[in-house]
């Protein structure tokens, strides 16, 4: 087998696509992340607000604390409550404290987002292989795959956050998604998330990117919740978690993953006239 040279522009299909979990495949509303945040914070006598939980949802586990102890609003409230800001020994006893309870949730929020299972069938009929990334680590994806594969979906390549060495916005998870499905260009790839932090990763790996809004971390609330919003009230949240999306760079937005398979056929259109996700300079 030779050596393949990208000399010119990728123009065949869509080869793969990377499925983030929590909030695209799984759990709607990236619900039990988010408390389980909260509650570590009140562990340490800092009650921190939901918001302030969410706002650093994808990255990597460890990251997200550092970056939530460095929210002025979390900083004051630590001070108040400990005579001091919060430093990196914080950081570290609250994720060590995280880890445990995080796995002890995921069982319970593994259900599918409705739409996985057909996405899932039309891309495998096509034979578009099928990769995981995750800011969860490695022992809650021990948890959260044999649950999700009992109900009948398991990616072709799962990585998550500590199987690289760093999470994202860093392109690592997507390149080793790319390695163990042996697909390349980065340009026959699509990434699908629904935080900032997914768009950043999928953007950084030369991917093409899809974010959703309705199921995921942004707009937070579970299916029943959406759905019970007054039309208008829910077409404003989307549209301005829309606008944060476009502005960190995605190539498309949806509600949720039972809109993909439209942005697939769009993909392939725009690869065969010459066209990739890199920004043009």
């Amino acid at each position: 087998m030779g050596i393949y040279i990208q000399d010119r522009p990728y123009k065949g299909q869509v080869q793969a696509v990377i499925l983030d979990w929590a909030g695209t495949a799984v759990d709607y509303g990236c619900l039990g992340p988010a408390a389980v945040f909260a509650d570590v914070f009140a562990q340490y006598r800092v009650e921190v607000t939901i918001a302030e939980a969410r706002q650093f949802m994808g990255l990597m586990k460890k990251d997200h604390i550092r970056g939530m102890c460095g929210l002025p609003s979390v900083k004051e409230k630590w001070l108040a409550a400990h005579g001091r800001e919060p430093d990196e020994q914080d950081a570290e006893a609250m994720y060590r404290d995280t880890e445990p309870m995080m796995v002890s949730v995921i069982a319970r929020h593994a259900d599918f987002i409705p739409g996985l299972p057909e996405t899932v069938a039309a891309l495998r009929e096509r034979g578009i292989r099928i990769g995981s990334s995750t800011g969860y680590t490695g022992p809650m994806m021990d948890v959260l795959v044999p649950e999700a594969e009992k109900k009948g979906y398991r990616p072709d390549s799962v990585v998550c956050s500590t199987d690289v060495p760093a999470g994202r916005p860093w392109p690592w998870m997507c390149y080793q998604n790319a390695m163990n499905l042996g697909v390349y260009p980065m340009s026959a790839m699509v990434k699908i998330g629904d935080t900032v932090a997914d768009i950043q990763e999928g953007l950084n790996a030369g991917m093409w990117v899809a974010g959703v809004t309705k199921s995921g971390n942004e707009l937070g609330l579970s299916e029943a919740e959406a759905n019970a919003l007054p039309e208008k009230e829910l077409k404003k949240r989307l549209e301005e978690i829309e606008l944060r999306f476009r502005k960190a760079g995605a190539h498309y937005v949806t509600e949720g993953i039972w809109d993909c398979m439209d942005i697939i056929d769009d993909i392939n259109v725009r690869l065969a006239r010459g066209e990739n996700p890199l920004p043009r300079i």
